[in-house]
């Protein structure tokens, strides 16, 4: 998917879906949030609760449209590895990219 090509926030809704739930796995991870242009890319009420095995969950409703998000793992910036969809950002990196129905 190229970001440059399709402005993922233009496609939002006012109707929301039933939650949608984050995942990643980061086993030596103290803290993970969840950030992305729907939070403005501030994860304060967006910490992931850690289960077993280092595997760390967010849900969260969003309305339909397409998400660019990525992870901060103990301060670092993850994209998300189980999600092959992405863009390029303009710190050199990438985005992981979701569409919600």
């Amino acid at each position: 998917m190229a970001c440059a090509t399709k402005k993922c926030s233009s496609t939002k809704t006012k109707k929301t879906t039933p939650s949608t739930e984050f995942t990643i796995t980061a086993p030596n991870a103290k803290e993970v949030f969840l950030v992305g242009d729907f939070n403005e890319w501030n994860g304060e009420g967006f910490r992931m609760r850690r289960y077993k095995n280092g595997v760390f969950k967010k849900k969260t409703k969003l309305k339909p449209g397409c998400y660019q998000y990525r992870f901060v793992v103990d301060g670092e910036w993850w994209t998300d590895p189980a999600n092959p969809e992405r863009c390029a950002n303009t710190f050199g990196s990438e985005n992981s990219v979701i569409t919600i129905s």
